[in-house]
């Protein structure tokens, strides 16, 4: 009996460690690439004609992670891809790319993940100013849903709730 528990507590470990792993996924650039990634978006965007979203965050961050995985599921994906152009911005452990996060009135310091949107011509329409994302794991992928559909381009003849028109 003292080896299946042994046993089991082993492999409760081996998943656990998988699974810290597997959540930390390299999302988040180089920090020194961030104005060259933020000029490139700019440019896809206004070619594009779709709004940008500047996720500011880090590849240790929990929380960051499952954003990342709520922007890309089945129900999101589509909203995202239709719509927006999705620039990372590595901001270290909170000690890189401030100057960025600033220029767009992003709060970092109230938590990350962090977003702003900006439209295609690179203007803010939106900064995250009290840390709505800051607890993810906590959150449904529901209120990525609806973050997306609320600051989604709308266009002459569209429904709220269409993907793209």
């Amino acid at each position: 009996m003292k080896y299946v528990k042994l046993f089991t507590l082993a492999a409760v470990f081996l998943m656990a460690a998988g699974t810290a792993n597997s959540a930390n996924r390299e999302i988040y650039p180089d920090p020194t690439q961030a104005k060259v990634d933020l000029a490139a978006v700019l440019k896809e965007a206004e070619t594009s004609h779709k709004r940008m979203i500047l996720d500011f965050g880090g590849n240790w961050c929990g929380d960051c992670q499952v954003l990342d995985i709520y922007f890309h599921n089945d129900r999101n994906r589509p909203i995202l891809d239709a719509n927006y152009v999705l620039v990372h911005v590595n901001v270290g452990h909170m000690d890189e790319n401030m100057d960025i996060a600033q220029r767009f009135g992003v709060p970092l310091d109230k938590g990350v993940p962090a977003l702003a949107v900006l439209t295609e011509k690179g203007k803010l329409l939106y900064s995250q100013q009290s840390g709505q994302f800051e607890k993810m794991r906590h959150m449904e992928p529901s209120a990525v849903t609806q973050f997306l559909v609320q600051w989604k381009p709308t266009r002459p003849g569209c429904s709220v709730m269409m993907v793209s028109c």
